[in-house]
């Protein structure tokens, strides 16, 4: 597969991914942080700069003929995170599986969803308790 193909299945799934409720953003891996790093570098003395889908690794392997996508993602916190991981997976894993068969013959999609943060506030077990807790988890009596 081309470098061209990778780059667009990519886009695919960032924006598959992106457009599922609860999700508040896609977490690049130390490596595409490191890329982006180098890439602020490469504008600066007018080198091209390369061109990745933050929190998206997408692999072909041509033996298997199945193109594996990793997403790793932010969480919000106003569903259950495991609701939003499977509803991540499914639309890049339609998304993906679409723009393949479009591009040629279909292959299988594989889709990992890694869920790297949860942001927002956590609700209280016990919403009535709004008492500060010590760091074993007990209740701290008001002064």
């Amino acid at each position: 597969m081309t470098t061209g193909n990778t780059t667009r299945i990519a886009r695919t799934a960032a924006r598959a991914a992106l457009a599922v409720p609860g999700v508040a953003e896609l977490q690049p891996s130390l490596r595409q942080a490191l890329a982006g790093a180098a890439t602020r570098v490469r504008e600066a003395i007018g080198s091209p700069a390369l061109s990745t889908e933050a929190g998206i690794h997408v692999e072909h392997t041509p033996g298997t003929r199945a193109w594996h996508v990793e997403v790793r993602c932010v969480l919000t916190d106003d569903r259950r995170a495991l609701d939003t991981a499977r509803d991540v997976r499914d639309s890049v894993r339609s998304a993906v599986g679409s723009q393949v068969t479009r591009d040629g013959v279909p292959e299988p999609v594989i889709v990992v969803v890694t869920v790297t943060r949860i942001t927002g506030h956590r609700p209280s077990l016990q919403p009535w308790d709004h008492r500060p807790v010590t760091p074993t988890g007990t209740p701290v009596s008001p002064v």
